[in-house]
């Protein structure tokens, strides 16, 4: 990351809907976010993430903003769930961590989730758990750097 860069930190709006899609539509390459589809399904969806407290797409800007130079090269999604276990404290569930593949391996991925673990802290979560498709070998290695341990297996069932 320069120090010229000026990064920022997130929630995402609605404008910012194609560039999480492209965002998660590929991982190996890059995806123009104009050629990206927001169809009625992703809109509801996003409305609902938007209007809902416990949960928030966040994004990563590089860039101002001032004159059009500001473009989203990261996001994730959190969702804060209430429990009885852990005193009753809340978790946070990171989901749907992208950081665009040509600006991979020079941090921006670390700051993305350390800015997220600081606002499940800041809420008074217990702790933060993440999910990760099994294929997605670099990023377990990436988690397991930051101090995420694997600590339980999962499963999905289609409906």
């Amino acid at each position: 990351m320069s120090a010229a860069t000026a990064l920022v930190f997130r929630p995402a709006t609605r404008a910012d809907l194609p560039a999480v899609l492209a965002l998660l539509a590929d991982e190996e390459r890059v995806v123009d976010p104009a050629g990206v589809e927001v169809t009625e399904a992703y809109e509801r969806a996003f409305a609902a993430i938007e209007a809902d407290p416990r949960n928030e797409m966040l994004v990563l800007v590089d860039g101002d903003g001032e004159g059009g130079t500001s473009t989203v090269v990261g996001c994730l999604q959190s969702t804060y769930i209430p429990g009885l276990g852990k005193g009753g404290a809340e978790r946070a569930l990171i989901e749907a961590v992208r950081i665009r593949a040509d600006r991979r391996g020079g941090g921006l991925g670390r700051a993305l989730m350390e800015h997220a673990v600081s606002r499940a802290r800041a809420r008074g979560c217990a702790l933060v758990q993440l999910t990760s498709n099994r294929s997605r070998e670099d990023a377990h290695r990436f988690y397991t750097a930051l101090g995420f341990a694997r600590s339980h297996g999962g499963f999905k069932m289609a409906l």
